[in-house]
């Protein structure tokens, strides 16, 4: 499989996955995207109910990756990365929730940095080299790639969040390993640590001084194995049942993004429900046709508070920068924080079911587009995080304290370990080449 930047007008400028995979970001700014779009229906129509998640992605890495990555180590890495799975749950007639909460860090970001750090740390022992890896998150990204890098042979972690605007128990999360992974606290926003992290990896001193990579969605090494779980929930489904719908909550719009490549792929699904909170410029875009970034607001849902959401730009390479055609796979539906606290109390009344905010977004917009679907439509929202994670907001909506998962628990006694930074390019160059000369 070939990759191009989103940027780049010549074809012949593509490049092979393990150089996207440890560029991160193109040279001239773009994203990686896929050049070719490979047929993979013939594969999930042979895969069972009872074919397992990681047979599932240990064949799709053969298909997608097998070209340049021999079969063993093709089995390491799925072995090493997928100790966990998605789980379908029935919510209510017509709308099911994937589970993609089940890994270390109980949110679905678990899936795309665990494949990330199996891939990397089996291509630098193959190469006997080290990497420094950059990621900004606004929650879960800084978490799940704490926990999936952690220990890592070859591999270096410093990862950007902004203070205070994630929530006590991702913070404790991203700032209590220590070791090879190292928390700077930017005083700002997470737009912020977004651009200070793509100036970092288009900074020439910084790259002829360090092998600096990203981890966050930006990397196709991440992004792409997001839409194995896609395909597994499609081939968990009942055959014959009415079309398909994914509705996705959505910030950054990676999780949307490895939807709509397994769309391409062959993946069975009629449309995609774009959930946002407020900041919503891609259900703008969707409406008006303008994409018009601005800086983010907070919500209960924070890890979707994204006012320019990087992988927008891959959605646009894919629908030829064309609205009309985004719209027709497509469907942006913002919602604000008094209807996620509805939401989330109303599923726990009607259902017994504890909602994170962010899986309340998508519950909520699930509802409300329903009824203009077919009578048979089968939506499956996506359940991006344990109502765990967010204690708060969850026992202070349903008045129900949510049971905490162990792997939650032992993060909550563990001291804070983070490094304040001023929110400046100059400022983290200075730190990335004291803290590795």
């Amino acid at each position: 499989m070939r990759f191009i930047s989103t940027r780049a007008s010549d074809p012949g400028q593509s490049v092979g996955f393990r150089q996207a995979v440890f560029t991160g970001l193109a040279p001239d700014g773009g994203l990686y995207v896929p050049v070719e779009q490979p047929d993979l229906g013939g594969l999930l129509a042979g895969m069972s109910p009872r074919s397992s998640f990681a047979e599932l992605a240990e064949a799709l890495c053969t298909a997608l990756f097998g070209e340049e990555v021999d079969a063993p180590a093709l089995r390491r890495i799925v072995d090493r990365a997928f100790g966990f799975a998605p789980r379908l749950a029935a919510l209510e007639q017509g709308l099911s929730l994937l589970e993609l909460y089940h890994g270390p860090t109980c949110a679905f970001k678990d899936f795309g940095a665990s494949f990330l750090a199996a891939v990397m740390e089996e291509l630098l022992q193959e190469e006997s080299r080290r990497a420094v890896i950059l990621v900004a998150t606004s929650g879960d990204t800084g978490s799940a790639v704490a926990r999936a890098f952690f220990r890592r042979r070859n591999l270096d972690v410093v990862i950007l969040y902004p203070s205070g605007r994630v929530s006590p128990l991702q913070e404790q999360q991203l700032t209590t390993l220590g070791e090879n992974v190292t928390a700077l606290e930017v005083l700002g926003s997470f737009d912020d640590c977004q651009r200070l992290a793509k100036q970092a990896f288009l900074d020439r001193e910084l790259q002829d001084h360090l092998r600096l990579s990203s981890a966050n969605s930006i990397n196709l090494g991440r992004l792409v194995p997001q839409s194995f779980y896609y395909l597994y929930a499609a081939s968990q489904l009942q055959p014959g049942g009415g079309p398909l719908y994914f509705c996705v909550p959505s910030g950054n719009f990676g999780n949307l993004t490895a939807g709509v490549y397994a769309w391409l792929w062959g993946l069975p699904v009629r449309g995609f429900l774009a959930a946002t909170n407020s900041n919503d410029v891609v259900p703008e875009y969707l409406r008006t046709g303008d994409f018009r970034p601005r800086p983010s607001v907070r919500t209960l849902s924070n890890a979707m508070d994204v006012g320019n959401p990087s992988n927008f730009e891959r959605l646009l390479h894919v629908f030829h920068r064309r609205k009309d055609e985004m719209k027709q796979l497509i469907r942006g539906v913002p919602i604000n924080d008094a209807d996620t606290r509805e939401a989330m109390r109303r599923v726990y009344d009607e259902r017994g079911v504890l909602l994170d905010p962010h899986t309340a977004v998508g519950v909520l917009a699930s509802r409300r587009v329903r009824r203009e679907l077919e009578a048979d439509a089968q939506i499956v929202t996506l359940a991006t995080a344990h109502p765990g994670k967010f204690v708060e907001i969850v026992r202070e909506v349903t008045g129900v304290e949510p049971q905490l998962p162990e792997s939650l628990r032992a993060a909550l006694s563990l001291p804070k370990l983070a490094i304040p930074l001023e929110p400046s390019l100059e400022a983290l160059k200075s730190f990335l080449r004291g803290r590795y000369p």
